[in-house]
């Protein structure tokens, strides 16, 4: 029996959820998975985990042994990284998540210039506005433009960006100039979804946070496309300022609302605590700290 593998693979089925999801990553069958963790329970001598046709679950001599084999594995891997990585060679693969706009906009360059000078490293980006959990292991790195963090993750603060309301000039001509947020109401918004505010606009009245329900005419998931539909003159967009900023320079949008703008939101780089960080880690965040901050 392999040990090792086998705590993998209880630790995976506590992460995805099924046997069947863990069968699927393995390319083994359902019925193999059970085999390992029969014979997992059956070494150790307790039960580890709670199993119906439609529920699973930990038990507490379960949890406890995740925990703990969750840190020998992530130890394990990392010592054979850094063994690997001995005399100043940095490989492997990193797997990032990152928000639509900001990676497709702000990462390549960024990782461009990171394989030049560590050319045995590959990335992978997955471009997502929902955040993935770090603990089901898909992800080394999570970017997030955010003002939450979950407390269980490291957070680096690599940049900020402002979350503004923006307008173009042949849409506020036909349409008028709203002075308070309370006549956005008139207005035809462009709304961001997948964001944590759900279908709710953001602003600063007086110091203090106000939420406004929009009212809009298209929404999306890609930032992209409502600063697009904005300079066409559609409607009224809220967006961070970092995806903005080229409609901004070719004057094709203006800032509007400008009284009320809240405080700069911070972007950052998340990645799950661990004893000892591989070099490929390391240095992307170092390498990411030191490049958004030129």
């Amino acid at each position: 029996m392999d040990k090792f593998n086998n705590m993998r693979v209880f630790c995976r089925i506590v992460e995805l959820g099924t046997f069947s999801a863990v069968a699927k990553e393995s390319k083994l069958s359902t019925m193999m998975i059970s085999k390992y963790i029969a014979q997992l329970e059956a070494s150790l001598g307790v039960v580890l985990l709670h199993r119906t046709t439609r529920s699973l679950s930990l038990t507490s001599a379960g949890e406890a042994y995740y925990n703990r084999s969750k840190q020998l594995l992530e130890d394990l891997a990392d010592l054979e990284a850094s063994t690997a990585q001995s005399g100043e060679r940095v490989k492997g693969t990193i797997k990032i998540s990152a928000p639509i706009d900001f990676g497709g906009m702000y990462m390549v360059p960024a990782i461009d210039a990171y394989i030049k000078r560590y050319p045995e490293v590959k990335i992978l980006m997955s471009l997502d506005n929902k955040p993935p959990n770090l603990r089901v292991g898909s992800f080394d790195i999570s970017l997030l433009v955010t003002d939450t963090l979950d407390p269980g993750v490291v957070a680096r603060k690599i940049a900020e960006t402002e979350l503004c309301t923006y307008a173009a000039p042949t849409y506020l001509a036909e349409k008028g100039y709203p002075q308070t947020i309370d006549e956005l109401s008139h207005h035809q918004c462009l709304h961001y979804v997948d964001t944590p505010h759900g279908e709710f606009w953001l602003f600063n009245v007086d110091g203090e946070l106000k939420k406004i329900k929009s009212d809009w005419v298209l929404a999306s998931n890609n930032g992209r496309a409502l600063c697009q539909a904005a300079a066409l003159g559609m409607g009224i967009v809220q967006a961070p300022r970092l995806s903005v900023a080229p409609y901004l320079q070719s004057g094709e949008l203006v800032e509007i609302l400008r009284q009320y703008r809240r405080p700069a939101i911070a972007i950052y780089a998340t990645y799950l605590q661990r004893r000892f960080y591989p070099a490929k880690l390391t240095t992307f965040i170092d390498f990411l700290l030191a490049y958004f901050e030129r």
